[in-house]
């Protein structure tokens, strides 16, 4: 089974549950697959609905620092929410010591020295752990493996 048709399935299940918030979270996660299948005339992948799990989480992070510094609990709870059901559809995340290891192996094929080969490498790792990682955590494990 997909991606696409676990997440629909769940929308089924939410709505014989009466689970108002989780519907609404699912749909709005459906909404946005569907938007980038339209737009791109395409079928999305795992790996595409994945990336777009991402995303939204991204936002949802965003939005609860935000909530939370401006002391609006009413509006980080929602957020926190709907952050804990699009994190359900994310695969298995590797610690920070896999991260880190697997970007050492990337900087040490590649070649890399030095921050200027940051987007290089970068590039690189994208491809490889999209996905199975929080691209904050590469970013600052590319960012020390290139300073040593």
């Amino acid at each position: 089974m997909s991606l696409k048709d676990r997440i629909n399935e769940d929308m089924k299940a939410a709505m014989r549950a009466k689970e108002a918030d989780r519907l609404l979270t699912i749909r709005m996660l459906l909404a946005a697959i569907k938007q980038k299948e339209v737009d791109e005339r395409i079928a999305l992948e795992d790996t595409d609905t994945i990336a777009i799990v991402d995303k939204l989480i991204k936002q949802r992070k965003d939005s609860l620092s935000q909530f939370q510094a401006a002391g609006r609990t009413d509006l980080a709870d929602k957020e926190a929410a709907e952050l804990k059901v699009l994190e359900a559809y994310l695969p298995q995340r590797l610690s920070a010591d896999e991260i880190a290891a697997a970007v050492n192996a990337i900087v040490a094929e590649l070649g890399a020295k030095g921050p200027g080969d940051m987007g290089k490498v970068m590039g690189a790792v994208k491809a490889q752990l999209a996905g199975k990682a929080d691209m904050g955590l590469v970013s600052a494990a590319v960012k020390k493996a290139l300073s040593n």
